[in-house]
């Protein structure tokens, strides 16, 4: 495990405890009890359960003391249902050990058999650690506590998070587990603990009187719904201290509903990143005075101090005082409210008063909202030294504002005091997109651009509105069955015979859609679909597309003179466009890699249905790797299934994509343009890179399954450039394995295409130096690399996708290839990554490749939104 420890000063402020704070408590640091049992973690397992053990052990220790896990590395964790802690013991997670909740949604079930399912009701599933009726009871340790809100649910296919989505899009409550629930208890601790991806909040605490949370960190996507950070209700004598939480809801929510009151809080030396920002409310009905919030920075949360309620919920919010917070691109840093909900029905008017903002600043602009119900419930707010950069964006109305009034410019040393997330495991393995970057991944967002990078053309497509994906049914133009008896005009016995006969035919139909109709059979030959054909939709009408098959078996290593004895007497009647594609290839040496197509498309609005494309280059040998019997002498080479070359608008629909190496190229017509790809409700099978290329691809509703098991291997190998907007995306796809899952397995590295050679780390070679230059090159030991090297980066971005276990979890992106090789490049996330090597690599981005700055935001390169893991 990689912890960044507290710097000096605050080290020395938790030491020194806690002063001038609304905690009526005196509050220090708290110590660890002893254990009273350590029990170590094993293997994780699919199906293990160490539920009775941690519950027994907690049952059999005495008041006083605690119950320690211990673990050593990623692999051993503790998994466990619903646990309960006793009055006066704790729980003790050692750093290296992983608690993590069970993924059974039966074993957290209320008795109504809710857990897991969406209803009008939620709240079906018990928590996953319970203190109720307790005393001086806490959760200690540098290890962590891992709701695994992002995985798959047993017996599901969604995960906790993906189950609150579809609540939200339903207008419906979900029923998940949260993941630690105080209630009626007294003197409760949170200590040094790291807690995760719950499925819902992360810490509630009802009816509690003392509760410390201190340097605790909480840690869950900024996409997960309703995962508040700490929520204290109706509770009294509330410290929160030293902590760092970004997640995706409020990151502390103070709230008082029917059971009392709250007040008494202190939330003091905090760092916030994203979530909702430092709330009051929803429910304030029971009442919440003396909160005293110092000494916070909030970089990236939604909202900043924010006070929200309504008539449905409202009651008097009082002595509430902000002193010395920091915000840094927070959309609302002030936001105060009594109208969160403007459909809300009820009597229960808010009322703010006698609250405080002194030495508050936002380094960034934003909005400012500070509303009251009406002229008899007006906001008390005083004012000292406020500050909000930029344009001024407010909405005030119904406010008392007395003191200074809100500078638009920054005298405060806020600039200094941000830090980055104490991460708890090597940062950026994960990049998670943000909901507002997710939108932007849409079909409709990606496809609607093409053409040169940075200057793309808008031209909106749609391909799920086209009859092909509503499944029309259509009259064929042509007809392909190899039982018929072929007429050369309508009727033929291979699809290439027909294509020619379609290209010939298209300069008396310019601009008209062809449809092409296979007869369900097995066509064993190569498929060269040429630009100058019309609009083609070749379509299948078997039962599934593996009814329909075209297959052959090229690899990269046959020479061009096999190939031409092979498939010449094929081509040597076909139309001249398509002769021109075989002859590129026919004189080669070897064939290489973009020799090897079954089907080759490079026609303008090609579409196809209810098909499979097929290589089946050493699919004779099994999917096994080969440096393992009994395929040792198995050597694999590229072969591709299809290549959709300069096509635009190329639309596949059920079709299947079987390959081994390489089974999929999608290329743009030259470096630093682009064209679009759509793949809906198809699987794709490969090994290495089986997914490639630098135009922009959709692959929606989906399996993308991984073969074999290889030592090592990727799913794609983009290389898009760097100005291009979108390379691939991955919606509501499936990532599969077909069953052996002992290699290294990867979503993606980024295709260093054409390369000699690498500046982004030296080799073991005397001399050894790789340069900007004109052109790509190498020769022991110096060595250039080109411009349009540099800037095919490779985009990837999967959304609400289901990632399985043979992906490897914590960096499912890889580099290319491994540090101290001659074609070396470190993953790259964003446009910051790119900006950074190149300077590393002694290239500057200005004075060698002309650009005018670094990009501000960070373009995504990679990225996850609301995946689902295995």
């Amino acid at each position: 495990m990689i912890y960044r420890r507290l710097s000096a000063v605050a080290a020395m402020l938790c030491a020194a405890g806690v002063t001038h704070a609304q905690d009526s408590r005196k509050v220090n640091e708290p110590v660890p009890p002893p254990a009273c049992v350590v029990l170590t973690a094993g293997a994780a397992m699919a199906n293990a359960d160490d539920t009775s053990r941690i519950q027994a052990a907690i049952d059999q220790c005495p008041a006083g003391r605690s119950v320690r896990l211990v673990g050593s590395n990623e692999k051993q964790r503790f998994t466990a249902g619903p646990l309960k802690l006793r009055s006066g013991v704790s729980l003790l997670v050692d750093e290296g050990a992983t608690l993590q909740a069970s993924l059974n949604p039966k074993l957290y079930d209320r008795g109504a058999n809710t857990c897991g399912t969406i209803d009008k009701q939620g709240r079906g599933c018990k928590p996953f650690i319970t203190i109720d009726n307790a005393k001086s009871s806490g959760i200690y340790g540098e290890g962590i506590i891992d709701g695994q809100g992002g995985r798959v649910i047993d017996g599901d296919s969604e995960s906790w998070w993906q189950l609150a989505r579809r609540a939200q899009k339903e207008d419906a409550r979900q029923n998940v587990p949260r993941l630690i629930e105080v209630t009626n208890a007294q003197d409760i601790t949170l200590h040094k603990i790291t807690l995760r991806n719950s499925p819902n909040f992360h810490v509630t605490l009802n009816k509690v009187d003392g509760f410390t949370a201190w340097n605790v960190r909480i840690d869950t996507p900024a996409t997960a719904r309703n995962t508040d950070g700490i929520d204290p209700i109706s509770s009294r004598n509330v410290t929160i201290a030293y902590s760092h939480i970004r997640t995706g809801d409020d990151n502390v929510a103070i709230k008082a509903g029917n059971n009392g009151a709250t007040e008494n809080i202190s939330i003091l030396h905090n760092r916030f990143y994203s979530g909702h920002g430092m709330s009051i409310g929803s429910e304030t009905n029971g009442g919440v005075r003396r909160v005293l919030v110092e000494d916070l920075s909030m970089d990236g949360t939604t909202s900043g101090l924010r006070i929200k309620s309504d008539v449905s919920r409202g009651g008097v919010v009082d002595q509430i005082s902000y002193r010395n917070v920091c915000l840094r691109n927070v959309k609302t840093p002030i936001d105060i409210d009594t109208h969160y909900d403007n459909r809300a029905e009820g009597a229960l008017v808010p009322a703010y008063s006698n609250i405080m903002l002194d030495d508050v600043h936002s380094v960034t602009p934003g909005r400012i909202i500070i509303q009251g119900y009406d002229v008899q419930n007006q906001v008390q707010l005083k004012l000292r030294n406020v500050s909000i950069a930029g344009r001024r964006d407010r909405k005030i109305e119904f406010a008392n504002l007395s003191g200074d009034a809100i500078s638009s410019k920054d005298t405060s040393t806020c600039a200094n005091r941000f830090a980055p997330f104490p991460e708890v495991m090597a940062a950026g393995t994960r990049p998670q997109l943000t909901l507002e970057q997710a939108k932007q991944f849409s079909y409709s967002e990606v496809l609607k651009y093409v053409g040169v990078a940075g200057k793309e053309t808008v031209d909106p497509w749609d391909p799920l509105s086209d009859p092909l994906a509503k499944g029309a049914a259509f009259t064929p133009d042509y007809i392909v069955d190899k039982a018929a008896r072929a007429d050369g005009f309508r009727t033929f016995n291979t699809v290439q015979e027909a294509v020619s006969r379609i290209v010939l035919d298209s300069t008396a139909r310019p601009g008209k859609r062809l449809y092409l109709l296979l007869k369900p059979g097995v066509y064993s030959e190569l498929v060269y679909i040429p630009s100058s054909a019309a609009p083609i939709t070749m379509y299948g009408e078997g039962k599934d597309a593996a009814a329909t098959r075209i297959t052959a078996k090229l690899d990269a290593s046959i020479t061009g003179a096999s190939y031409d004895a092979q498939y010449g007497p094929q081509f040597a009647k076909a139309a001249p466009a398509v002769q021109a594609m075989y002859a590129t290839i026919k004189d080669r040496p070897q064939i290489g890699t973009f020799g090897t197509q079954t089907v080759w498309a490079q026609n303008n609005g090609f579409q196809a249905r209810n098909l499979t494309f097929e290589n089946g280059y050493n699919k004779d040998t099994g999917n096994a790797r080969a440096e393992e019997l009994p395929n040792v002498n198995n050597v694999h080479h590229q072969a591709l299934a299809l290549s959709v070359d300069s096509a635009d608008k190329a639309q596949f629909e059920n079709i299947r994509l079987i390959g081994f190496q390489d089974t999929l190229y999608l290329k743009s017509p030259q470096p630093g343009s682009t064209v679009r790809s759509f793949f809906n409700k198809s699987y794709i099978e490969g090994d290495v890179d089986f997914i490639f290329g630098d135009s922009t691809a959709y692959f929606y509703q989906s399996e993308i399954r991984t073969l074999g098991d290889r030592g090592v291997s990727y799913v794609a190998a983009p290389d898009t450039h760097v100005k291009t907007r979108y390379g691939f995306v991955f919606d509501n796809v499936r990532f599969t394995h077909e069953g052996a899952k002992t290699g290294n397995f990867y979503l993606l590295r980024q295709w260093f295409h054409s390369s000699r050679c690498t500046p982004y780390a030296p080799l073991a070679v005397e001399g050894y130096s790789c340069t900007y230059g004109p052109t790509n090159g190498y020769k022991a030991p110096t060595g250039t690399v080109a411009r349009v090297s540099l800037e095919a980066v490779g985009k990837m971005a999967v959304l609400n996708s289901r990632i399985g276990a043979h992906i490897n979890k914590q960096q499912p992106w890889s580099d290319w290839n491994k540090k101290g090789t001659i074609s070396y490049r470190p993953v790259q996330y964003n446009s910051d990554d790119h900006w950074n090597n190149l300077i590393k690599a002694g290239i500057d981005p200005v004075k060698d490749l002309g650009y005018s700055k670094r990009p501000t935001p960070a373009d995504v390169f990679l990225g996850e939104f609301n995946n689902s893991d295995e």
